[in-house]
């Protein structure tokens, strides 16, 4: 039986008790209480308080991610991603929508390290979203602005876990735009997929070797109308492409498949592919093995975030780094030795 999504009046006056008094350890329990109890209110607050700069409320957010671990981890991750105009957010409504007809429940998130100049370009995918994004059983959260995408990055990771406590047993994280940010998505997702266009010329330029290669799946869209014979001889190149690389770890062969979202086909082939690649890397072990792998690697990035942290807010870091690359420009010094001395004069005793 699935969690509620409406909160009682009593829940509702817990949540204002906590805006007013976010730091107290009670607030913590409320809320984690309320996020296990499939409270939307509850769910979105606790990412509010992930996302903020303040040290307070990411003691909070920390602790409530803490409280909510045991609960966590029930579904399966799966990264989107593809070029422009793809037709990323009607697959994903479509998609969800499917999804949630066979009894799941669906939260979809976004990594866009862009969001803090463009205010999250997933805010124009919602409105797009219409059906989606009111629907009870769905949850649509746009990129955290955090200034950098290691900061997206761990913030949208730590959003996943507080999804998962509430009940979401299929999890969507979007990439906005094709870059850096596939690899970030990867790193935190057990599949990945790939969104295509067809009759936009040679079929396998625009995309990165590198990420048709961490793609489990690709998916040639808009296969509808007079785009139908483009979209098939595409399937054929991008299938064809695939058989040049190696196998992965886990032992899956991409699969390559056209969809409509348009007609509503091609659907419930995507969803298949996901139910087999969750079957056969359960079977042979590589699914926990990946997952344990993605919590060793963000422990260490976080690691290396913190460390960082550490040293910008040293007092004398900015007159050090604007005195050397100064010097990097003049050609005096190279970069790796202004980054040596300026490690050397915030850390002189190591």
């Amino acid at each position: 039986m699935s969690k509620s999504t409406n909160p009682n009046t009593k829940q509702i006056e817990n949540l204002i008790a906590i805006k007013k008094n976010r730091q107290s350890t009670q607030s913590i329990k409320i809320l984690s209480k309320s996020i296990i109890e499939g409270n939307i209110q509850a769910l979105s607050e606790s990412i509010t308080l992930l996302e903020s700069t303040k040290n307070s409320d990411q003691k909070l957010a920390q602790g409530i991610i803490q409280t909510c671990l045991p609960h966590a981890g029930n579904s399966i991750r799966i990264g989107i991603t593809g070029v422009p105009g793809v037709g990323k957010s009607t697959f994903i409504e479509q998609f969800g929508l499917s999804l949630i007809e066979k009894g799941h429940q669906v939260a979809v998130l976004a990594i866009d390290p862009s969001s803090e100049k463009t205010k999250g370009s997933i805010l124009g995918d919602k409105t797009r979203m219409n059906e989606l994004a009111v629907h009870p059983k769905a949850f649509i959260r746009p990129s955290a602005n955090a200034g950098s995408l290691g900061g997206v990055a761990r913030k949208t990771r730590e959003s996943i876990i507080l999804c998962e406590a509430s009940g979401f047993d299929i999890i969507l994280v979007e990439t906005v735009g094709v870059g850096q940010s596939e690899i970030a998505v990867h790193s935190m997702t057990d599949f990945f997929l790939l969104l295509m266009l067809a009759g936009a010329g040679d079929e396998l330029q625009g995309i990165k070797r590198g990420i048709m290669e961490m793609a489990d799946s690709i998916l040639i869209t808009k296969a509808d109308g007079e785009n139908v014979k483009h979209a098939n001889l595409a399937r054929l190149e991008y299938k064809n492409a695939l058989h040049l690389f190696p196998l992965t770890a886990n032992l899956w062969t991409p699969k390559v498949e056209t969809i409509s979202a348009l007609e509503k086909h091609g659907i419930e082939k995507a969803i298949k592919i996901i139910n087999d690649f969750k079957a056969h890397t359960k079977k042979n072990g590589h699914f926990a093995e990946k997952r344990s792998q993605q919590q060793k690697y963000w422990m260490s990035e976080t690691l290396k975030e913190m460390i960082l942290k550490n040293a910008y807010a040293k007092p004398n870091f900015n007159t050090l780094k604007t005195d050397m690359e100064a010097k990097i420009l003049k050609g005096e010094i190279s970069s790796f030795h202004a980054a040596e001395q300026i490690y050397k004069n915030l850390y002189p005793n190591e």
